[in-house]
C-alpha cells in the first residue's frame, strides 16, 4: 500500500471514530465552474446585503487563491437529522420555529474541534511515513465553497435547492473541510440524483428559487430572519408564518430524506423543553435574558432586536390574542424596526380578534 493510500485509509477510519458521518477527498482544481456560478449570483444582486460574499469572491471561487500551497481537500460531513419532521411544527402558531441546525449547540464549535483533533492525528501519522504536511481547517468560517467541493469528493450532490443532498442522510448535513499539502488520491464525484423532482422549489413560501439550482437570497426566509437587519418587506411577512430563525421547508420536503436517520450526535439531539419555544416567552426577552437563553447557540449572533422583530411577525401571524399585551409593550421600544413590526403585528392580531 502506498503512503497516499495509507494516509487516506487512516483519515477515513479516524474521521468516523471522531463522529463524522462521511469523509471524502478531492483536489483544489475540481470546481472550475464555481467562479462563473458565483459571478452569476452576485451580478444579479441575489446575495442581498451579504457584502462579504462579494468582498471574498476571488478567494471563494478558487481554493488555490485562498491557499496557494493546498494539494488536497478533505471534506467531512456530520448528520444532524431531526427526530421530528420540522414541517409539522409550522402549525403550532403559539410557538416560534427555529431552524433545526440552530436548536442546539453551535455546530461550528463542535465540528471545528473535531477537525483540529483529526488534523493533529493526521500530522502524527504522517510523521511515521516521513511526511510533514501543513493543514488548515474550515467550518463555514472562511470563503470556502464547501458544497461543490463535497460533491466532487463524492459525499452528495447540490440539489435544486442549492444545498447538499446525500443518498444516506438526505439534506441534513453539516460540512467541514481540511486543506492540506499532502497529495491524496481524490474520490469519484457524486452525480445529480434529483431527476424531475422539484418538491423543494414548489414548497418555498416566498418563491426564493428563480430556477432550479439557483437561489435568490433576498427572498429566502433564512436570509430575511438571520442576515437581513432592517424591516422585513410586507410581501414576506405572512409567508413567514411562525418561522423566527431560518427555514427548513426545502430541506424537509426532499424525498431523499426517507433514507435519513436521526443524528447520533447527542449534542445535536437533546430535545429542548416545550416552554422554550413559546412566542409568549420569546417576546418578553430583554437583552440579558436573550443572551442567557441562547448562549452557545447560533441564534445569539443575530442579537436580541432582530430576534424580537422576527417573533413579532410570527405573533402577527399567530391568531393568538393573548399575545396582544406583550406586542403593545414592544410597540413602545426605541428601536424603530421593533416598533414598526409591533404595530404591524397588532393590526393583524386585532383584525383577527374583532
Amino acid at each position: 500500500m502506498s503512503s497516499s493510500d495509507k494516509i487516506k485509509s487512516f483519515i477515513h477510519r479516524e474521521a468516523l471514530q471522531l463522529g463524522f458521518d462521511g469523509v471524502g477527498f478531492t483536489h483544489p482544481n475540481s470546481i472550475p465552474e464555481a467562479p462563473k456560478q458565483l459571478r452569476h449570483f452576485l451580478e444579479r444582486k441575489r446575495h442581498g446585503t451579504m457584502d462579504w460574499l462579494e468582498e471574498t469572491e476571488a478567494r471563494r471561487g478558487d481554493p488555490k487563491t485562498l491557499w496557494s500551497d493546498v494539494k488536497s481537500i478533505i471534506t467531512l460531513t456530520v448528520n444532524y437529522g431531526p427526530e421530528i419532521n420540522p414541517l409539522q411544527q409550522l402549525d403550532n402558531h403559539d410557538e416560534g420555529t427555529i431552524s433545526v441546525y440552530a436548536r442546539h449547540r453551535d455546530y461550528h464549535d463542535l465540528i471545528k474541534g473535531r477537525l483540529k483533533t483529526l488534523s493533529s492525528k493526521l500530522v502524527s501519522r504522517a510523521k511515521t511515513l516521513n511526511l510533514a504536511p501543513e493543514l488548515k481547517v474550515f467550518v463555514d468560517t472562511a470563503p470556502v465553497m464547501e458544497k461543490p467541493l463535497s460533491q466532487q469528493a463524492g459525499l452528495g450532490w447540490q440539489g435544486k435547492h442549492t444545498n447538499l443532498v446525500s443518498k444516506d442522510f438526505g439534506s441534513w448535513l453539516f460540512l467541514g473541510s481540511i486543506f492540506t499539502t499532502l497529495e491524496i488520491e481524490p474520490d469519484e464525484a457524486e452525480t445529480d440524483h434529483c431527476g424531475s423532482c422539484q418538491n423543494c422549489l414548489d414548497i418555498c413560501p416566498t418563491n426564493a428559487f428563480p430556477a432550479p439550482y439557483q437561489l435568490d437570497a433576498r427572498r429566502c426566509i433564512s436570509y430575511l430572519t438571520i442576515e437581513h437587519a432592517g424591516p422585513i418587506d410586507h410581501e414576506f411577512r405572512k409567508p413567514m408564518g411562525n418561522r423566527i430563525y431560518g427555514c427548513d421547508d426545502c430541506l424537509a420536503v426532499c424525498p431523499w430524506n426517507k433514507f435519513a436517520s436521526t443524528t447520533n450526535e447527542m449534542k445535536l439531539a437533546t430535545p429542548e423543553p416545550e416552554a422554550s419555544k413559546q412566542l409568549s416567552d420569546f417576546l418578553q426577552l430583554d437583552d440579558d435574558a436573550f443572551r442567557k437563553r441562547f448562549s452557545g447557540s447560533p441564534v445569539k449572533r443575530i442579537g436580541r432586536n432582530r430576534f424580537i422583530r422576527n417573533c413579532l411577525i410570527a405573533a402577527g401571524n399567530s391568531n393568538q390574542d393573548q399575545l396582544i399585551p406583550m406586542v403593545e409593550t414592544l410597540e413602545k421600544e426605541c428601536d424603530e424596526v421593533i416598533a414598526e413590526a409591533a404595530r404591524w403585528a397588532l393590526m393583524e392580531l386585532k383584525g383577527q380578534t374583532t
